[in-house]
């Protein structure tokens, strides 16, 4: 897609998953991409695999000093921010009532602040140069809920929530929003996340629906992207669910009942 040819782009939570796979296909692309990451090693790992026209920064999306200071770097050095890929999340995984006040805060920070600030330090800039596309990874949990990820899901709305919002506002500005909500890639976000009194190879054994292979996801996000998705919801069981949810929402409820009471047979007393 030669939309992105040329085109500024920061990807955050690039070091892995979903944030890496869009760094490299953009990079194949000829975009100039920014690989952020928390991880700041594993971040340049990926941008020297990549190519000369790609940097890596360490970045914590709960910071929004930070968040707010890469933006400025990046439209300092390129004259211009093309794209923001506010990818960067991770989950906790369990029943609620097993979860701590700790957690919930973190979760909020990064999953949920992280996008607002990602969101609002580009906005700003696109805004005034009257372009820009900003593209928040949000998750069908956002959509439909998850029984065993309350807490993920809860930020994921959210998420949502300010794409959509942002991008009614945006129209005018010519900045464009999307945000993205797939069902379960095979990323190392199910590895990374926290368990909470589940064995992490025991819950992942649980996972309701297959898990969709990294390449094509990201090749369904980028072309969402490419013809101005408002959400681009995949793959056809994401749909599938997300449409039971607005029309018939009680068919969906022996799913999520599925989901709790088989993770309460495996749960750890």
């Amino acid at each position: 897609m030669d939309i992105f040819r040329e085109k500024v782009c920061i990807v955050t939570g690039a070091a892995s998953g979903i944030g890496r796979g869009l760094s490299e296909a953009l990079a194949r692309q000829g975009a100039r991409v920014v690989v952020a990451d928390l991880d700041g090693e594993g971040a340049q790992r990926v941008a020297s695999g990549i190519g000369e026209r790609t940097v890596a920064r360490r970045l914590d999306v709960a910071d929004a000093d930070a968040v707010e200071a890469l933006v400025r770097e990046v439209v300092a050095s390129n004259g211009r921010l093309d794209y923001i890929f506010n990818n960067a999340g991770y989950a906790v995984h369990g029943e609620t009532l097993d979860s701590t006040i700790e957690q919930w805060r973190r979760i909020v920070d990064v999953n949920l602040m992280g996008v607002v600030y990602g969101s609002l330090a580009a906005y700003r800039v696109m805004a005034e140069q009257g372009h820009g596309h900003i593209v928040n990874t949000a998750s069908l949990a956002g959509l439909v809920g998850s029984t065993s990820f309350s807490s993920y899901a809860m930020t994921k709305a959210g998420v949502v929530m300010l794409s959509r919002m942002l991008r009614y506002e945006g129209l005018d500005k010519g900045v464009r929003v999307t945000a993205v909500c797939p069902g379960f890639i095979k990323t190392g976000v199910y590895e990374n996340a926290t368990y909470n009194r589940v064995e992490q190879k025991r819950a992942f054994a649980q996972i309701p629906f297959p898990l969709m292979e990294l390449a094509p996801a990201i090749e369904k996000i980028l072309q969402g992207v490419a013809r101005n998705r408002e959400l681009i919801v995949f793959p056809a069981y994401a749909r599938i669910f997300w449409w039971l949810t607005r029309f018939a929402p009680r068919l969906t409820v022996p799913t999520h009942l599925k989901v709790i009471r088989a993770l309460r047979k495996i749960r750890q007393t």
